[in-house]
């Protein structure tokens, strides 16, 4: 009876071993992905950013009449409630 009692021991210990390897492959493998993606969003984000200034720059009136217009309808949106 021990050396059943051994055995399952062993077999428990041995999926518990491959079940953690999995867990820990599988998270290594979601960082770098995470990591990958804000790498790219942040990326993005800053080509964004630098092709506004570009287009202020160029047309800062314009600039000035969109984000007039934008904070009229954000007012009347916040000012409802």
């Amino acid at each position: 009876m021990t050396d059943r009692r051994a055995e399952a021991q062993e077999a428990a210990a041995a999926v518990v071993d491959d079940t953690r390897t999995r867990v820990e492959t599988t998270a290594r493998q979601t960082a770098t992905m995470a990591q990958d993606a804000y790498g790219q969003a942040r990326e993005q984000a800053l080509d964004m950013a630098a092709m506004i200034s570009d287009s202020v720059k160029k047309q800062p009136v314009i600039s000035l009449l969109i984000a007039g217009a934008i904070g009229c309808v954000l007012a009347l949106l916040l000012g409802r409630r």
